[in-house]
């Protein structure tokens, strides 16, 4: 082979090194842009109203949280419309959010909108706004709190298989699948059950005009449809998205005219978003798998 042959050889070979490394910084430096635009978002220069959609099973939501935070702190965004479409979930992830609603609604007026469903922990959402809205036919209500249990010791026996568990008190492997929940047990989770019920009727009380007696009373688990939440005192008005706006206009003098901007919380889309969650985060665990402890959840069997 000649040296002119070989050299022609070598620069051919150096050219696709050349090109592959600059494809490579190509597809880094978007990547990185797409990061950061997905982080900080667009940056909002006029004056608007932000909506936040709380969807499907409530748990803890770290990027839900930060989106609450940026809105609080964004003084264009003049009020917080919350739309809710939530059977409910997590005791706690409920408790979150609402807290965190509630520091937004001490700077600018915060407006719950219950879409097709807001029970339970969704409707404990709801208490968060200065206003409440539903449509007629919406679910709400089921304000209460469950812990469900699941045992086969039964099955167990009848396979031949036993199981046992070291612990440092009687009540420390409680429950447990393994065998049938003791007296004791019973009435710890009865304790905790119910003294999150009464905090939780404590929050209707207090957000809602009702006496405590009457939250109590209405606080036994039941479903509603708006138009009977509406006689009950659970919501404060009939209507969704629209009637919201004129009443923020009507009330608290914001204009309906005022562009609508969605918060976005999800999590990165893509096979990059896939890979990042896979390594920060949950990526294929169903949300309701999630719902470790105390759950404020209406799921009718």
């Amino acid at each position: 082979m000649s040296i002119d042959t070989e050299t022609i050889l070598d620069r051919r070979r150096l050219k696709r090194r050349l090109f592959f490394w600059r494809a490579s910084t190509v597809v880094v430096a978007v990547i990185t842009m797409g990061l950061l635009f997905a982080k900080f978002g667009p940056s909002n220069t006029q004056d608007h109203v932000a909506r936040l959609n709380v969807d499907n099973v409530i748990v803890e939501n770290e990027r839900r949280q930060v989106a609450i935070n940026k809105i609080l702190k964004d003084d264009q965004a003049k009020a917080l419309l919350v739309y809710i479409n939530s059977p409910g979930g997590s005791t706690y992830g409920s408790e979150r959010l609402f807290k965190a609603l509630r520091r937004v609604a001490e700077k600018k007026p915060v407006v719950a909108v219950i879409g097709t469903i807001g029970a339970s922990g969704g409707y404990l959402t709801a208490l968060a706004g200065d206003r409440i809205f539903a449509g007629e036919s919406s679910i709400t209500g089921s304000i209460g709190v469950i812990v469900q249990l699941t045992e086969f010791s039964s099955l167990m026996e009848t396979l031949g298989v036993k199981a046992d568990a070291i612990t440092s008190g009687k009540l420390k492997g409680e429950p447990s699948p393994f065998k049938p929940i003791s007296v004791g047990g019973r009435q710890n989770l009865q304790d905790m059950v119910t003294q999150t019920h009464e905090w939780f009727v404590d929050l209707v009380a207090n957000r809602r005009p009702l006496s405590r007696l009457e939250a109590a009373e209405i606080a036994d688990g039941r479903v509603l449809i708006g138009k009977t939440a509406l006689q009950a005192g659970l919501v404060d008005e009939l209507g969704g998205l629209l009637e919201a706006r004129v009443w923020l206009e009507s009330d608290r003098q914001i204009s309906a005219s005022l562009p609508l901007i969605t918060a976005d919380y999800s999590t990165p889309k893509g096979v990059l978003g896939e890979l990042l969650q896979g390594m920060f985060g949950k990526s294929v665990i169903s949300e309701r798998l999630t719902l470790d402890g105390l759950v404020s959840l209406w799921h009718p069997n």
